[in-house]
This record gives C-alpha cells, structure tokens and sequence, in this order.
C-alpha cells in the first residue's frame, strides 16, 4: 500500500473517530454567566466593591450605536465640512468588534494577535477587505512593529501609528472611519488619512463633550438603557453582606441620575458609600493635583474644600491619591469592575494593587456560539486536520503532496468558516486563527476576573475563589489538564439541568 492511500485511509479514520467525539465534547458546555479568572482570587477578602457606569451597571440598546454614529456623522458634515453624501451610510452593527487596530497613516482597519502579528483576511480599507499580498507587501510580512503600536491606552500618539479600539462606545467609530474611507475612495477624492482620523476622533467626542448623547438618552430612557432588574439584586446582595460600595465614573452627574433610578430605583445612592462623576478616567488614576468638588442636589458645583466623602452625596472630578487618603481603602481588599481595560483597569492592578474585574458584554454570546454542535463540529475538525498535517508534512512524494495541498486548502476553508461563526470581517473578540488576540492579551494582564454582566455575581457565594484554570503550556501534555475539568469538576461547565437559552 503506497503512502498516498494510507494518508486517505488516516483521513477517514479521523472523520470516523471525530464524530464520535463530538457528543461527549457537548457535554461539558460552557456557562455563559460563569465568572472566569486569571488569577487566583477569593471574594472572602474583599470589604470593598466598585463600579464604572457605563456597560458595567447600565447596558445600553442596539439604538444607542445607531444615535452616536449619525450625531458624529452629522458633525462631520455640519463642522467640519464633509461631503453630505456620506449621509447614505447607515451604522452597521455587525461591521466592526471590539479590540482592533487602525493604522492613521493607511487607513486600514484590522485584527492583530498577541504577539503584533496581523490576521490576514481581517485587513479592511473602507468597507472592502485587503488582498494578503497587499498587506505582506506594505508590512513586510504581517508583523507589526512595537514602535508603531499604539501607547499604553490604546492611543496613537507620540509617532505610534496604531490606535487599538478598546471601548464599547468606538464600534460607531470605527464604522464611520470605514464609511467615509469608502466614499472617498469610491469617489477617486484625494485626502488625507490623518486628516479624517482627528475628525472621525473629534465628532465622536464631541457626540459626549456636547451632550448629545446624554440628552438624546435622558429624553428616552427606555428606549436606549436595557432595564436589567439584575443590577440592584446585585448591589442588594452585597449590601445585606456588609460591604461598602463606591461608584467611578467619567459620565456627568444628572445623566449617571437619571439612568441609576431607571435601573435600581430612587434610592441608589443609599447603596453607595462615594459617588464620584466626570472622573476623567484614566487621568483620575495617575493626576494627583486636582481635588473633589462637591455637586449639591440641583447640580451646581460647590467651593468647599472637602475633608471627608461623605455617603449620599455626589462629587466630581478629584484623584484617586485623594480618595485614597480620604477613605482608607488600599490594596487587594478592594475590587472595582468596568468594561474599558486600559482606562477602568490598567493602573488599578498595576500601581495600586486593587482586584479587577472586567465586564465584557460580547462573552455571553460567543461562549452560546461555542455552545453550538455546528461550532464544535468544525472546531474539532480543524484541530484534527492540523495535527494530520503537522505529522504528515514528513511524507514528501508527489501523490501524498498532492494530498497535503488539499488538507490546508481544506484547513483555511475551515478557518474562514470559524471566523464567520462570530463576525464575517473579523471573527472573534478572544482569538485569530490560532492565537490570542492583542485584546485578550490585554485582558489577561489587566483583570483578575471576567463576565459577560455583573449579573454573574448572583450565581456565586460572596466567600467563593475563584481559581484560575491551569491551560497546558505548548511543552506539556493536555491530557491529565482536561480530565480535571470534565466530569465531576463542571465550573464554569454548564450543569446538567441548566438550559441554554
């Protein structure tokens, strides 16, 4: 029997065995409200809990995108005077995730891993994905050099070229960059792409800075915050549990007013022990010369120098050196949530030593993705497929080459079919085609633990640890690691008599 017809004999052995192993993979499903860990960490120790507002104890609707992609799209034509034809792009939710990278210089709009390289396929101008050849030509390769990243939060400046999307508020930003880029490019208009990056940037900003979005969300609460009675059950728990609370949040204070008594109800600020608003987070972390302002009930700022934060009251601005000093609450008692990495989390964990937990609302619906029999279907197969091509690579005749051709025609078939199971351009928040992405990379770093919603909390005890799971490194073998996580130890598996829904 030649090489070749054992090769195609391995492949049908492995498709066999694959189905088969398909039904017991779908038995240890994963909970979409679990609560995952990078780090070891028990809620016994923590005597104090904080919060973002925004995406972190308020979500908001699909109609929210919608509002901040036409209001900047507006600005843009209106102030800065843009060709009002750009009017007929509408905000597409499906375009764009989380987490990627702009290139200012090129105009290009993509995915890179945790090691700076780009996806490719993931590469857009406009509205229209880069043929791989291009791109390897304009990078030399796909690596992105770590001078041209983006700086520590995400930004581009100081000749980084980069700017890495890591807010929930940039998916209408990105799509507007992309938007306009196409009707320039499709209208054969010469610009600047530097240009169009600073005032996509400053429509965006302008969107909050005016109050745009704030008034737009004030005059229609229910149209635009998702009511989730789950927030103050929350809140609730841990209050019965003896633990003080305190909310950090860039948004100003009517605004933070208006949603919290939509959500939690009128007395809200009875939950909190400080309230701090327009924070201008990440610079509240690191700024050590602006102090707190008190915000009486009718909104007015006052003038009195402040000596203690009292509860029930709102302050604003002030620095988190102060607050330390005014509330005693230092090091790893103390766990705060939000949802930006960089500005919520970054300088928490690591110059003062608090616990982080990140809320990343696109968690839920990927892990109901991976839940799927189709998902995990082509997941093993991909893996199967590779591991037959890595140890077959050895056979180097004409026929089995011929064959292994097919084998990674049949692989990138398959990636693409993986990347579409999330996003058509870009695939998954957490990884590229066999690695981690940049924005889990960071996530990993940045947050001791993470969740789809801070309902997830309702599902564990206030004593619970939380303990990292122990994934193989590339050198050990996976499966005794496997084995400990199936079976009887089913966190964060989905039990058997929970249903997905």
């Amino acid at each position: 029997q030649n090489t070749s017809s054992l090769l195609l004999e391995l492949y049908r052995e492995k498709c066999a065995s694959n189905k088969k192993l398909v039904p017991s993979i779908m038995s240890n499903m994963l909970n979409p409200d679990a609560i995952f860990s990078n780090n070891e960490m028990s809620l016994s120790d923590i005597e104090i809990y904080g919060f973002d507002y925004d995406y972190t104890l308020v979500f908001y609707s699909k109609h929210l995108h919608t509002l901040i992609f036409n209001a900047a799209r507006d600005l843009l034509i209106n102030e800065h005077r843009y060709p009002s034809e750009i009017r007929k792009y509408d905000y597409d939710p499906n375009f764009a995730i989380r987490g990627l990278h702009y290139d200012v210089h090129r105009a290009l709009l993509m995915k890179i891993d945790a090691f700076h390289y780009i996806q490719l396929g993931t590469v857009y101008r406009g509205l229209s994905v880069v043929p791989d050849e291009e791109v390897i030509a304009m990078y030399d390769g796909s690596h992105v050099p770590l001078e041209q990243m983006s700086d520590f939060y995400g930004k581009s400046s100081q000749g980084n070229t980069m700017k890495q999307f890591m807010d929930i508020f940039s998916l209408p930003e990105m799509t507007l960059l992309s938007c306009v880029n196409e009707y320039f490019l499709k209208n054969n208009i010469d610009y600047e792409p530097v240009h169009l990056y600073k005032d996509v940037k400053d429509s965006i900003r302008d969107v909050h800075i005016k109050g745009i979005m704030y008034r737009a969300i004030e005059a229609d609460i229910e149209k635009y915050i998702c009511y989730a009675e789950q927030t103050r059950a929350v809140l609730a728990k841990l209050a019965d549990h003896g633990k003080k609370m305190f909310l950090i949040t860039n948004s100003p204070s009517s605004f933070v007013d208006k949603g919290m008594k939509f959500i939690v109800g009128k007395d809200w600020r009875d939950l909190f022990d400080v309230v701090i608003v327009q924070a201008d987070k990440p610079n509240f972390f690191n700024d050590k010369r602006r102090p707190f302002r008190k915000v009486n009930e009718r909104g007015v700022l006052l003038w009195d120098r402040i000596h203690k934060l009292q509860k029930g009251q709102i302050y604003k601005q002030g620095n988190l050196y102060e607050f330390l000093k005014l509330t005693g609450w230092r090091g790893s008692k103390v766990l705060y949530f939000g949802d930006h990495i960089y500005s919520d989390l970054a300088d928490l964990t690591l110059k003062h030593g608090w616990r982080t937990g990140a809320i990343i609302p696109e968690l839920r619906s990927e892990i109901k993705i991976m839940n799927t029999e189709k998902y995990i279907q082509t997941m093993t197969w991909l893996q199967t497929l590779t591991g037959l091509l890595e140890h077959m690579q050895v056979h180097r005749d004409p026929d089995s080459q011929i064959i292994l051709e097919e084998w990674k025609k049949e692989r990138k078939e398959m990636r693409e079919m993986n990347r579409n199971f999330f996003n058509a351009q870009f695939g998954s928040l957490f990884r590229t085609d066999e690695n981690p992405t940049y924005f889990l990379r960071r996530l990993s770093r940045f947050a001791d633990i993470y969740m789809a919603s801070l309902s997830c909390l309702l599902n564990y005890e206030p004593d619970y640890t939380f303990y990292p799971r122990r994934t193989p490194l590339q050198h050990e073998l996976p499966g005794w690691s496997d084995q400990l996580y199936t079976g009887t130890f089913r966190i964060p598996f989905l039990p058997e008599t929970v249903q997905i829904k």
